[in-house]
């Protein structure tokens, strides 16, 4: 298993808002499979993941001034915790 599978938690208002119905969002290796992430997380936090959701966010164009570059692309997983469990990952 790859250590380097998660790389940060994500936090956003939506994700802050969705840590209230037990999801929480981390930014994750963009090789990384759904069951490679569920382990290295159930691992890291010892919590148990009922569903995880792997989403891909493509390059996008920014510009400065006359410039043209591109926002790097990401993978995002969100995952679904085990009714009752909770995660503190957010910042106090």
């Amino acid at each position: 298993m790859n250590k380097f599978v998660i790389t940060q938690p994500l936090i956003s208002e939506k994700a802050t808002r969705l840590s209230t119905l037990g999801k929480y969002v981390f930014l994750v290796d963009k090789k990384a499979a759904a069951p490679e992430i569920k382990k290295a997380l159930e691992a890291i936090y010892k919590v148990n993941i009922t569903d995880i959701n792997v989403i891909n966010i493509p390059p996008r164009p920014r510009r400065t001034g006359r410039y043209v570059s591109e926002r790097p692309s990401y993978r995002k997983a969100i995952v679904t915790l085990k009714k009752g469990e909770k995660l503190d990952i957010m910042p106090h």
